[in-house]
């Protein structure tokens, strides 16, 4: 055979429609409709084969088809609209006037369906972040890693069991392009590793007016297969591997911001997998500023801000001493800090030299905000972390809440939104997160929007039916097989949906626990129920594979086979259709192991109802979201799986089926009346707008207020932060109460005016060092203090080192009260903020009954 020699051959691109590329390289085409529209019209079936990726578009379109569109002019007129409302969006992406600049950072990033970046919700997240901070025109960057082969691809084999396939990602055929420094060459920067330099190239990918720089080790410069694969793949590898992944995050993600000329302001890690950002900010400081260890973690603390998403130890990455001190002793030589001051701010307890680091423990230690990601998911997190302030009640451990949102213009219906065209304001789609702007959802005819459901659930169908016949094709299945794939559903019939990463904490067949009740509800003859199912599961997770295999088996079973599919593969392409055509979304996690969850935010947006355990957002959305709760607010047991088995069954039997076959002759139905409650409701409350507003306000703001004054001291602030903390550790042990003088022993009027006292030998501190605080509340029944409050006393006197600190209260609670004083260093504005290193002691007489 002869030789070939390989080229490429682009199309031209004729003038009048020249900013094609630039609409092709920049993602506002994922969630603005006329710029997806225009290149699905240019050749919709060409549109389809390159996987929605408008770069591979543009590569392989023929001549002829851009000639003809370029001379139509009813496509240029969908071009020039497409170009203003491209114009409209990204006018004004200018630099924030104050300076401020977030680094947001997380391992992994869902944008589009042809950027296989994700694996799941945290990678959804992200994307929808980068989205409405671009939708809001936040200063902010993201940064990621940028995987050769991301995250696996799902097939089934005859058997029905996981199989995996990874996929090369040609990055040059995606909307993405190199970085270029100021000499117009690929920027490239190294890490110093113990096996040698490590180098990176910088990526940028445009996210409306958002970017987002991602790093990719599989270069050339890289001679070692090990150094080049640790991009390779999401989540994929060993130990090893992840610590080098995350080491790169981190410490290289810092790195190369810094090269490119960007100085952040606030930097955001989105779980503990950048953690690492935290130590680099320090050794910055320290060579370049000349600070010491405590020096530099109190210059860089209060502008760090971390998210954790993880409500149980298990999902935490852990290293142990041998391979910390492999990969970072060199790093903390270079640095000039001893090793033990890092694994320290890794452990919960720094004396013991056998626990392993912990990227939480560290995000937790280096950062000032702390958040959870949903009001119960707070109560969890506290829980959980409760020991790194074990002074504090577990009600004040210091972690806030914002909810996660989800953002709307990506996961709406584009039906549904034309309908909203018609009987919202015309601003609306700029308002989502306003409440008001849904009020005219009543306004919408029952049937308009009920026939606008029925559309997308028929269009849902035909693509699993579409995705059914290929999977059968490519595992040679049988002849009835294949007839089968093609008939599978009914559009007519009540449709389940129910998607999520297998795991068995998320129990994916808790509907299947009681197969012959459930066959009854599934096949009933007046009322009918099909199932649609999809979702990965680790390839390390074999409980989980496990739990696909059975329900594959049950959607193979002679009597089933119309009511329940899996679908393989599960991407957002396949997450879309299912939350935009199925009728009522199940979610079966245990109580207070989801952190939040956002599969049914989407479901809700498009007016489909939820029905779901108390668990995450759910739990806060319930009463009003016109849908049903699966069992209560117990805490998760092994005998509630039973339970909530059978309150599924309940439910669908006697309420949710019943309503939704149910057709009234005249007036709304009961079923209608809930889906425009829960769109009404829901829409705005989690759009990801609405939680970006709530970072910024909440901590993006004063964590930029924290920079802002510590550069402006040169960081001297944080110089007299350190000498004060240690001149108030050296006398900590010697400040006691001498009194806190006894409560009521009469029983006290409603409204009256109680004084409260105390006496505190300061040891030579001054009344402004401390912070003396009153905490009251009801007396429980086990002899501790619910639905408490916290109040400042004030100082009045003092007499040589003896300070006196008083209130007078006036209880706004009735019954059985009870108060506890403890005193803490007066060293942060809010208490959201404590370190966790904090001193606290509290007055004789406050059992620990009252601190928990």
């Amino acid at each position: 055979m002869q030789p070939i020699r390989e080229f490429l051959v682009r199309p031209a691109i004729p003038a009048p429609l020249s900013r094609m590329p630039e609409l092709a390289y920049n993602l506002l085409w994922s969630w603005e409709p006329i710029i997806r529209a225009l290149f699905r019209r240019l050749d919709p079936a060409l549109w389809k084969d390159s996987g929605y990726n408008p770069v591979v578009m543009l590569g392989r379109v023929s001549q002829e088809t851009l000639e003809r569109a370029a001379s139509d002019p009813r496509y240029l007129a969908h071009y020039a609209q497409a170009c203003q409302r491209y114009d409209a969006h990204m006018r004004d992406s200018q630099p924030s006037r104050d300076g401020k600049l977030i680094a947001y950072f997380s391992a992994e990033y869902g944008l589009a369906e042809c950027l296989p970046l994700y694996s799941g919700g945290l990678g959804i997240l992200s994307g929808d972040h980068l989205k409405s901070s671009s939708d809001l025109n936040l200063p902010l960057v993201g940064v990621g890693l940028l995987y050769q082969q991301g995250y696996f691809r799902q097939f089934l084999n005859a058997d029905g069991w996981q199989q995996e396939r990874y996929l090369d990602n040609d990055f040059y055929t995606l909307p993405i392009r190199p970085v270029r420094d100021k000499r117009g060459n690929e920027l490239k920067i190294n890490l110093q590793l113990p096996t040698g330099p490590v180098w990176i190239q910088v990526w940028r990918m445009d996210v409306g007016r958002t970017k987002l720089f991602m790093l990719d080790t599989n270069i050339p410069e890289n001679a070692s297969p090990r150094d080049r694969d640790i991009t390779d793949q999401l989540y994929g590898g060993d130990v090893d591997t992840r610590i080098r992944q995350e080491i790169v995050l981190g410490i290289g993600g810092v790195r190369a911001l810094k090269a490119m000329g960007l100085e952040p302001t606030v930097f955001h890690m989105n779980e503990g997998h950048s953690a690492f950002l935290a130590m680099e900010r320090m050794r910055a400081l320290i060579e370049e500023q000349k600070l010491n260890f405590d020096e530099a973690l109190e210059a860089t603390r209060p502008s760090n801000v971390f998210t954790t998403h993880t409500p149980v130890p298990a999902g935490i990455d852990l290293f142990d001493t041998g391979m910390m001190r492999y990969y970072f002793d060199q790093y903390c030589r270079g640095a000039g800090i001893e090793f033990d001051q890092l694994m320290s701010l890794g452990r919960r307890n720094p004396r013991d030299g056998d626990e392993r680091f912990s990227m939480a423990v560290l995000a937790l230690k280096t950062s000032c905000y702390r958040n959870a990601v949903s009001r119960l998911h707070r109560r969890v997190a506290q829980a959980m972390w409760h020991e790194m302030w074990p002074d504090l009640p577990v009600w004040e451990v210091p972690l806030t809440s914002i909810t996660n949102g989800v953002h709307v213009p990506s996961w709406l219906n584009g039906d549904l939104a034309d309908l909203y065209d018609h009987y919202l304001e015309p601003d609306w789609r700029d308002k989502s997160s306003d409440p008001k702007t849904w009020d005219l959802v009543d306004e919408i005819p029952e049937e308009e929007l009920l026939e606008m459901h029925r559309r997308r659930k028929r269009r849902l169908i035909a693509f699993i039916r579409d995705r059914q016949t290929t999977s059968a094709y490519r595992r040679k299945a049988s002849s009835s097989e294949l007839r089968h794939s093609s008939e599978v559903l009914d559009p007519s019939v009540f449709t389940i949906g129910l998607a999520r990463r297998f795991a068995t904490y998320k129990r994916g067949t808790l509907i299947f626990r009681d197969i012959e009740r459930l066959k009854r509800i599934l096949c009933s003859k007046e009322m009918p129920v099909q199932i649609v199912i999809a979702g990965k599961a680790h390839p390390k997770d074999h409980p989980g594979k496990s739990q696909i295999r059975d329900v594959v088996l049950y959607s193979r079973d002679p009597e089933l086979w119309k009511h329940v599919v899996f679908i393989e593969d599960y991407d957002m392409k396949v997450a879309r259709e299912l939350v935009q055509g199925v009728d009522i979304w199940l979610n079966t996690p245990r109580r207070g192991e989801e952190a939040c969850g956002t599969s049914g935010m989407k479901a809700a947006v498009n007016g489909v109802l939820n029905l779901s355990i108390l668990d995450g957002w759910f739990d806060e959305a319930y009463e009003e979201s016109g849908g049903w709760a699966i069992g209560d607010r117990e805490p998760y047991s092994e005998e509630q799986d039973a339970m909530h088995a059978s309150a599924i069954y309940y439910l669908l039997e006697n309420e949710i089926v019943p309503m939704f076959y149910e057709r009234r002759e005249s007036g709304p139905s009961e079923w209608m009346r809930r889906v425009k409650q829960s769109i009404k409701y829901l829409s705005p409350r989690f759009d990801a707008r609405r939680m970006v507003r709530e970072y910024l306000r909440e901590l993006y703001e004063p964590a930029h207020q924290n920079y802002i004054e510590q550069a402006k001291s040169g960081f001297e602030k944080a110089r007299l932060r350190v000498r004060w903390n240690s001149k108030v550790r050296e006398v900590w042990d010697r400040v006691r109460f001498v009194e806190t003088g006894p409560a009521p022993t009469e029983p006290v009027t409603s409204g009256v005016t109680v004084p409260v006292r105390a006496a505190v030998d300061l040891a030579g501190l001054q009344p402004e060092d401390v912070r003396v605080e009153l905490v009251m509340g009801r007396v429980g029944a086990s002899g501790g203090l619910e639905d408490t409050e916290v109040m400042v006393l004030a100082p009045v006197e003092q007499k040589g080192s003896v300070a006196i600190f008083a209130k007078e209260i006036i209880p706004q609670q009735t019954g059985r009260l009870g108060y506890a004083i403890r005193i803490s260093p007066d060293h942060y504005d809010d208490p959201l903020t404590r370190p966790c290193t904090s001193l606290l002691k509290w007055g004789d007489g406050a059992s620990n009954n009252s601190r928990t």
